[in-house]
């Protein structure tokens, strides 16, 4: 089957590169009142039932934590102020419910009236899951492309092709290996990184490669090795003195050094990995 719609797939479609803003706020305002309607945010937010009125969850005020998580007035209730959503306030949002999201497992029913579910067990990391895919398949659509992680963070999602560098496992349980990859992958990709944010994940990345040094001279030769470090050290990167070449355009080389140094440190990895080589 194929993975697009005809139009897509010929770049007939108006909306080939994603729709608007405008367009991807009532697909998310429709997604949120679906799993609102399922029982989703029962245990955090409470529900209505047409004998007792409002019984409360969890989170007692919506409106209050919303603010003093978000530190931004105007976005609760959903269902009436989502039209009204920046792109930052959107994405804002979307973490939020994150954390408060959890997927119905039992409970009573309420016939009076069709009343219908009262929850009473749920499970978070379920509904976290769910939350997340379900998300992501309205993000997709979105014309600046954007994924919440696992972690319940809004990232930029990966250029084209090198999507499975991030998926890939990283062949080392060394904390100081995994930890500062981990930490720079967040870093370059999370939403609303500066330049800054990812000149540190560059250094980051060319840090952990340091680490690796003598076992990475086992695998390239004296010039190879001399090339490799000349980016982090003589491009702005890890110093700064008046001998550092800094006139390039940060916003294409840093995207450029950040996956040639992740690329580099997957394959001196795999290769460290292999049977006679450590």
């Amino acid at each position: 089957m194929p993975s697009q719609i005809y139009s897509l797939r010929k770049g007939t479609n108006p909306n080939a590169k994603g729709l608007a803003l405008k367009e991807v706020l009532d697909l998310f305002g429709r997604l949120f009142n679906q799993l609102r309607a399922d029982g989703y945010f029962d245990e955090a937010f409470g529900f209505i039932c047409v004998d007792a009125g409002e019984l409360p969850g969890k989170v007692r005020d919506p409106q209050l934590e919303m603010l003093l998580t978000i530190r931004k007035p105007g976005l609760w209730p959903i269902y009436e102020k989502i039209p009204f959503y920046s792109e930052d306030d959107l994405l804002d949002v979307v973490e939020f419910l994150y954390r408060y999201v959890s997927k119905p497992i039992d409970g009573t029913r309420h016939s009076f009236a069709d009343c219908g579910m009262h929850w009473e067990t749920f499970n978070k990391q379920d509904g976290q899951r769910e939350y997340r895919d379900r998300v992501n398949v309205v993000l997709s659509q979105y014309e600046r492309q954007f994924e919440l992680s696992t972690d319940g963070e809004i990232l930029t999602k990966a250029e084209a092709g090198f999507e499975p560098i991030f998926a890939a496992d990283l062949p080392s349980s060394d904390s100081n290996v995994t930890t500062r990859i981990n930490a720079a992958m967040r870093q370059y990709r999370r939403h609303g990184s500066t330049i800054d944010d990812r000149r540190q994940a560059v250094r980051d990345l060319a840090d952990v490669l340091e680490y690796l040094r003598p076992q990475v001279k086992t695998l390239l030769t004296a010039a190879d090795e001399k090339d490799l470090f000349n980016i982090a050290n003589n491009f702005g990167i890890r110093h700064h003195n008046d001998k550092q070449r800094t006139a390039y355009d940060a916003s294409l080389w840093l995207s450029w050094m950040f996956y040639f140094y992740l690329a580099t440190i997957h394959v001196v990895l795999r290769k460290l990995d292999q049977p006679g080589c450590r």
